[in-house]
């Protein structure tokens, strides 16, 4: 079976740290093969600071099954890659852009069969020539065909509980004006499908909540959910999309409730973000819909004060390592 492909991430945080301490562990938890991209010095130097007994050996990813016994895979990139834990630089960004840009390819190109992805440092890299809004549009460019992107979905799931936010890194006073019927209907799409044939479930059922207290009451506390949600999800449900709603937010995520779907569609960030950490802080994962390649990442950021130390938990990029190996081995 191919490997894992993990990006390196960000030098100076805590996605090295993880992943050389997940490796010292392979064997206890174990893990999957997995080959990493980014660069073999660094990683070393950053095994030795942590006191890690771990061998790193550069190596193709059609190689990393055979090594992985043994030694850390790596599929090396040159560049400048200084150990600095806590003080990113630019000088790493180049190695950082192409560790995706590699691993990416590779899953593409059936090497390694998923894409776990360290957390990066967007401010490094845009001396860098980085001008993407973030990680995940990187890898929908990464993934275009035909000069065709496709629409990234990003869900946060953990067990049973896994929610989607329509919009992310946005106001909250910009929220109202961003929702339209075709965003939600592309979401749900996309939702859908993957929890078909990502997750294995034949007949996904998708709970949608509203925007405004009480879903609106009717009109009486916003007419968004009257408009534009509602809507949205009778065309959706025309299409053949299981798809409940719009349901109040202060009440869908009472367990017993959220536990009759298979995944919840919220209008904004913390709407959907608070219910997962709330039910699981350090062990959610962030799961890429909507690409041509099975994406998970932990749900964390690069914690710089925490790097170097050896006192960064591991549970959420565990969880993550552990969710691509489901996703793509054909485990029930």
């Amino acid at each position: 079976m191919a490997p894992l492909a993990i990006s390196m991430g960000e030098p100076a945080g805590i996605g090295p740290d993880i992943v050389l301490t997940l490796y010292a562990r392979r064997e206890e938890l174990g893990l999957p093969a997995f080959v990493v991209f980014g660069h073999a010095g660094f990683l070393t130097a950053r095994a030795a600071r942590l006191g890690l007994d771990i061998e790193v050996i550069a190596t193709e990813p059609a190689d990393a099954e055979g090594v992985f016994s043994r030694a850390l895979p790596v599929r090396h990139i040159e560049g400048n890659v200084p150990d600095q834990p806590g003080q990113p630089t630019p000088d790493a960004a180049a190695v950082v852009i192409a560790a995706i840009q590699l691993a990416v390819d590779s899953v593409k190109g059936g090497e390694c069969r998923a894409l776990v992805t360290a957390p990066i440092h967007k401010g490094a890299l845009y001396h860098a020539g980085f001008s993407h809004p973030g990680h995940t549009e990187f890898l929908a460019a990464l993934c275009a065909e035909d000069g065709v992107e496709p629409l990234p979905v990003m869900m946060l799931a953990h067990d049973e509980l896994r929610t989607v936010p329509l919009t992310i890194h946005v106001p909250i006073r910009q929220v109202p004006g961003l929702l339209n019927e075709g965003l939600i209907i592309e979401t749900l799409r996309v939702m859908a499908r993957d929890l078909r044939d990502r997750f294995g479930i034949a007949a996904p059922r998708i709970a949608v909540a509203g925007l405004n207290p009480h879903a609106g009451e009717g009109g009486a506390i916003g007419r968004e959910e009257i408009e534009i949600i509602n809507p949205a999800l009778e065309k959706a449900r025309a299409e053949g999309i299981d798809a409940v709603g719009p349901l109040p937010g202060d009440t869908l995520f009472f367990p017993l409730h959220w536990r009759q779907y298979d995944a919840v569609l919220a209008m904004y960030h913390d709407q959907a973000l608070i219910p997962i950490k709330t039910v699981a802080f350090d062990a959610g994962v962030n799961v890429t819909l909507g690409l041509p390649i099975v994406r998970t990442s932990p749900d964390h950021g690069t914690a710089f004060d925490l790097a170097g130390t050896g006192k960064a938990s591991t549970s959420s990029f565990l969880a993550a390592i552990a969710m691509a190996d489901k996703m793509t081995s054909g485990a029930p």
